[in-house]
């Protein structure tokens, strides 16, 4: 599964699970969610928790226990997309040095976290969870800092919601997002 996950971010599909059966299926939407990174700006409350050193920000650390908190229900859902089956795979390709994580902790404890895939100058990113207000963002906002600092063209948060947008992603047509992704997968960049 691994080849094809590849191929299929190359392609500009992502895989998702059913949240009842846990079947994968490969989406490709009509409008996709990206992040303009050379415009993106921290919110106020991220530059002040990031000044205060509120979390500390790492990469890689534990991309295991950031997948398993994204897969884990929210509020009401009961279900999740993220399938035992992409768990396994997404860890395999971490361990391929593929898949990368960015984690925010106070102390020991993982208080938020995000995780995706990275290709050429192209993050695919999946998801991010929190379990102390505010370190998803935090964590967001260092993993588009790095992006920058790296020299990315292109951040995939694949599907609008309120938050993605809150986060500064704007929606494009999947033509446009193609455009950009092929001109992203010719850089050649070592996330870490």
């Amino acid at each position: 599964m691994l080849d094809d996950i590849i191929r299929a971010y190359l392609h500009g599909y992502f895989p998702m699970a059913d949240p009842e059966d846990g079947k994968v299926y490969w989406c490709q939407p009509h409008r996709r969610a990206v992040v303009p990174l050379k415009e993106y700006r921290s919110t106020r409350v991220v530059k002040r928790l990031v000044k205060k050193g509120v979390f500390e920000i790492s990469f890689n650390r534990d991309f295991e226990s950031v997948i398993r908190q994204c897969a884990a229900p929210r509020g009401s859902d009961d279900g999740t997309w993220i399938s035992p089956e992409i768990i396994e795979s997404y860890i395999a390709l971490h361990k391929r040095g593929l898949a990368h994580s960015v984690e925010c902790y106070q102390g020991n404890n993982l208080a938020g976290g995000l995780y995706g895939l990275a290709l050429g100058g192209v993050f695919f990113g999946e998801s991010m969870f929190y379990t102390v207000p505010n370190a998803s963002k935090v964590a967001f906002d260092a993993l588009v800092r790095h992006l920058q600092q790296k020299g990315y063209e292109l951040l995939d948060a694949q599907i609008m919601n309120p938050h993605l947008a809150f986060l500064g992603a704007v929606e494009i047509s999947h033509v446009e997002y193609m455009r950009l992704l092929r001109q992203a997968l010719q850089k050649m960049i070592r996330f870490i």
